[in-house]
């Protein structure tokens, strides 16, 4: 079996914030194991830096960070005219009605409840993902 890569078709690039250390790497493992390009981001400043840099397909945003939290990153993320059409999915520990109200009002895609599984993960990348 080939990867997308190798066929000349440029993998899906999903961009990973969140202040756990144990969240970013089992998103890591999970989508590389579903053949996506990670990029991992600990807070929303360091996210925005890499969303400007690595130009992701989609993005996993946590809601409870220091400094700027998913919510504030989201409305960023979505206000930059390059960076509108960019599906954010929030990540959150509840998973309460007014959380997930919230993130709909920053235009986040939709929302996962951590911890999740690999298939949930992967179930998001693939119902999200601009298709090409």
């Amino acid at each position: 079996m080939s990867s997308a890569a190798e066929n000349g078709t440029p993998l899906t690039r999903v961009l990973v914030i969140d202040d756990s250390n144990t969240i970013r790497r089992s998103a890591e493992i999970f989508l590389k194991q579903g053949g996506y390009e990670v990029v991992l981001a600990e807070d929303g400043f360091d996210a925005l830096a890499k969303v400007n840099d690595y130009q992701p397909d989609l993005v996993f945003c946590d809601i409870l960070m220091p400094r700027l939290d998913g919510y504030q990153t989201c409305a960023i993320i979505k206000r930059n005219p390059r960076f509108a059409h960019l599906p954010v999915i929030m990540l959150s520990s509840k998973d309460g009605l007014f959380d997930k109200a919230r993130g709909r009002m920053v235009g986040s895609q939709d929302y996962l409840t951590k911890p999740f599984t690999k298939d949930q993960l992967l179930g998001a990348v693939r119902q999200h993902r601009p298709q090409a």
